[in-house]
């Protein structure tokens, strides 16, 4: 009896030893290795060989064009990517020819888009002219200011129009060669050499250029060292004039509030200049007031948003700062035996849910990536480039996210419920509702008489940090101190201001008038914002953190002492290190920090008088010092993986699951974005001739699909019917009546059936020639039964689907803001 006591409690020591051995497993590997690849073709090769699992970067169609190059291999389709030229408008002691804007117009007309999308991308894409693509839901708000500008590839006009302003400058071509005071007119294009198809537009542009009788400088790099040649230099030292950009989404959005902000607008940092105010700085308070009343919800109505839209859209067309060429379908490869990929119609196959949700044969999911470091990791203005935020994405949680096929705001670690009074009246705060304030330094309850637009009630799903600390209501606290705090510059000496991070806050923090603890885990935001979808006001409002309050203080410290910058440009303009958490010596001087906050018993100013205050600061010290000391990296985070290492020697990041009681989501969570039940058309029965002006019918078969859209066209390519009806229970007929069948062409005619689903926005596309003939004579019916679609579909048609959707989803969404007025 004594020795089974003695076994029993040796038993119960190595389980409290071990006790993540015994919780319930969250993720279905244990693990995932991020590995550089810098070549495409290595990597396919490597996927093939079993030794990579997948590849973060798009595979060229010319080595996915037939069956036996596909073998061994899942090939995913996915949009929402983007290449642009990014455009120096700076004014400078040397003449540049893309100060003046006519001239940065006219490059519209000197860039061929259908030859970036048919030769160099192998026709995966289509050309665009704006920030939003065929493939976003907002594109339908936006297509008929876009047809008006008719961009054509016309070099002669591009020509003339450049040519008409140099001479207005004084300039004169001189053996062919453009000269303005005695000296050459150079341009230097920064060309993206890690990337073929960015390379190869630099190309065509650098000798489109010249032949308009620019002196042309080439300069090769990758976004490190744009960081530092574009991003990160100031734009009158004419260090560039033109920039290949590329753009990955994170997330497929249904309302985007952010996008033309971040590519046309100077307040969100992301315009020449940066906001770094020792800098020659792009200027224009049309736009800026444009997309900030789109991004605060300065808006009444569907229709009011939408003009801004529109308005916005043309304004930074016609300033063609940021000049867009072509949206990209990528091709995404995993090798055959990985199940459980969700892909993202924003994202892609690189969604935050498919290392969470991937099945495969061993422990470890072994994923390629073009680059494994490329910009600095810290939550607050790092992680600005895709490789780093596909990685942050799986070690960190939001409090919400966007649907990854209907981009509608759900829930992930914040439940809420709305009340808005908006747009037109307002909700009464309770006087014990408190807010920061920056110049008194403290927080303050909200007083008599105030009131706000909505409320939204906010229920936390708290988990353990990944050091092991719980997360609790501090946390949230304090970062509504940081967001007020750094979003306000009280003074000229204000410290807590950020060339980059402070603008955008600044348009947050207008809005937030004040939050109420519930209790442990809730509270309520009040908030002077408003829109039509309720999902949105709670995304606008929710207060949230991915990292623990005291690696934000300290993070905090070290950018106050000027050891570090938390932007790219602070960093550039004050000469000190861009905080990247991830890096051993910014490791060791947080680890540092938090060493000195444990012997001085220090208590952040965010936390002091209230409840919060009584934490274990001292705990929440030790246990981040040990994390550091033991991992030699600062990341902490609250995801269903943590930071195990990052080698750059071997260009590899490790990340593991976390393996804890606390975390909410145990494996298999997120298993109904990999089953997605697309709408599917399995059956058509049209005839191949019908007489014309007598009625015929069309006979649908489909599965998950709730309405189908049809059009007829002549053969003029004249739109002569179009029509949303519902569909009847997988079986649809149409009928077309005599009146719109003699409209239709003699001869051959044609008809394109959507099947829509609401709750996926990617329909099942057909389209099908028939002829219309005087003669009564019939022809025996043609079947598709169970036709693959896809394999008969050009690229264009693949565009074309979400054009058609998104159309009809605006209809229903008029018509459903006019009934709710």
């Amino acid at each position: 009896m004594k020795k089974l006591l003695v076994f029993m409690l040796a038993l119960s020591i190595v389980s409290l030893m071990y006790n993540e051995s015994f919780a319930e497993k969250n993720t279905f590997f244990d693990s995932v290795k991020f590995i550089q690849y810098l070549d495409e073709n290595t990597a396919l090769e490597e996927i093939r060989n079993g030794n990579l699992d997948l590849y973060y970067f798009r595979i060229s169609s010319d080595r996915l064009e037939n069956t036996q190059d596909r073998e061994g291999l899942r090939v995913f389709d996915s949009t929402g990517g983007s290449y642009s030229i990014l455009v120096n408008p700076a004014e400078s002691d040397e003449f540049n020819p893309f100060s003046i804007k006519e001239v940065r117009f006219a490059l519209n007309y000197l860039v061929d888009r259908k030859l970036i999308v048919n030769e160099l991308m192998g026709g995966y894409g289509a050309p665009i002219i704006s920030y939003y693509s065929p493939t976003d839901p907002e594109y339908l708000t936006v297509i008929e200011q876009l047809e008006g500008f008719n961009f054509k590839y016309n070099p002669t006009l591009a020509k003339q129009i450049i040519s008409e302003e140099l001479v207005n400058q004084g300039a004169i071509k001189n053996g062919g060669k453009w000269e303005i005071g005695g000296k050459p007119i150079e341009i230097t294009i920064f060309i993206r050499s890690d990337d073929p198809v960015r390379k190869s537009i630099g190309e065509i542009l650098a000798a489109e250029l010249q032949r308009i009788g620019f002196t042309v400088k080439k300069d090769f790099g990758d976004l490190n060292k744009a960081f530092v040649v574009v991003y990160g230099s100031n734009p009158s030292d004419l260090k560039w004039s033109l920039y290949t950009e590329g753009w990955n989404r994170s997330a497929f959005v249904k309302y985007d509030s952010v996008g033309l902000g971040q590519m046309y607008s100077p307040w969100f940092s992301n315009m020449p200049g940066f906001n770094d105010p020792s800098y020659w700085n792009y200027k224009n308070e049309k736009i800026d007031g444009l997309t900030q009343k789109i991004y605060t919800g300065g808006f009444e109505s569907y229709e009011e948003r939408s003009k801004l839209i529109q308005d916005a859209t043309i304004e930074g067309v016609n300033e063609s700062v940021r000049i867009f060429l072509a949206s990209k379908i990528d091709q995404y490869v995993t090798n055959e035996k990985i199940s459980g990929v969700v892909n993202d119609f924003g994202a892609g196959v690189p969604s935050r849910f498919t290392p969470i949700n991937a099945r495969g044969e061993n422990n470890e999911l072994v994923v390629g990536v073009k680059q494994i470091y490329q910009g600095a990791w810290n939550p607050i203005m790092g992680l600005t480039d895709s490789y780093s935020r596909q990685i942050w994405g799986i070690i960190s949680d939001p409090g919400s996210f966007k649907h990854p096929f209907t981009g509608e705001t759900f829930p992930v670690r914040a439940s809420w419920k709305v009340e808005s009074a908006g747009p037109d009246n307002k909700i009464e705060i309770p006087q014990e509702a408190i807010l920061w304030n920056p110049y008194l330094q403290k927080w303050e309850n909200i007083g008599l008489n105030a009131s706000a637009i909505s409320k939204v009630t906010f229920d936390f799903e708290f988990s353990n940090w990944h050091n092991g600390q719980p997360m609790d209501m501090s946390d949230i606290l304090h970062s509504l101190y940081f967001i007020i705090e750094w979003g306000t510059k009280t003074g000229e000496n204000d410290k807590t201001f950020d060339t980059e991070f402070t603008p955008r806050a600044a348009q947050s923090i207008q809005s937030i008038k004040g939050v109420k603890q519930v209790d442990q885990d809730s509270i309520e935001v009040y908030v002077d914002y408003w829109h039509f979808d309720e999902g949105e006001i709670a995304d606008w409002a929710i207060l949230w953190n991915t990292m623990p309050w005291e690696i934000t203080a300290a993070m905090e410290q070290a950018v106050l002492d000027g050891k570090a910058s938390f932007s790219r440009s602070g960093a550039t303009s004050k000469n000190i290190s861009w905080l990247s958490l991830i890096i051993p010596n910014d490791a060791i001087m947080i680890k540092e920090y938090l060493i000195n906050f444990r012997e001085s018993n220090f208590i952040p100013i965010s936390l002091i008088g209230l409840n919060q205050s009584n934490v274990n600061s001292n705990q929440r010290y030790e246990s981040s010092i040990n994390w550091i000391e033991n991992r030699n990296h600062a990341v902490i985070s609250n995801g269903p993986f943590y930071l195990e290492s990052y080698a750059p020697e071997s260009r590899t990041i490790t990340v593991k699951s976390f393996v804890d009681e606390s975390y909410p989501f145990k494996i298999g969570k997120w298993s109904e974005f990999e089953n997605v039940e697309f709408p599917t058309i399995k059956k058509i029965d049209i005839k191949n001739t019908i007489q014309h002006g007598n009625e015929f019918q069309i006979k649908i078969q489909t599965e998950n699909t709730d309405s189908i859209l049809f059009f007829l066209t002549n053969n003029e390519g004249n739109m002569i019917l179009s029509k949303n009806i519902k569909a009847d229970d997988g079986n649809t007929l149409i009928t077309i009546i005599p009146e719109d069948s003699e409209k239709l062409g003699l001869g051959a005619n044609n008809i394109k059936i959507f099947a829509i689903s609401n709750s996926i926005l990617q329909p099942d596309f057909f389209e099908s020639s028939f002829f219309a003939t005087k003669s009564s004579q019939e022809l025996p019916s043609s079947e598709l039964d169970d036709v693959k679609f896809e394999e008969n579909k050009t690229w264009l048609e693949f565009l074309i689907i979400p054009i058609i959707i998104i159309f009809v989803i605006i209809i229903i969404r008029k018509k459903r803001n006019y009934i709710k007025r």
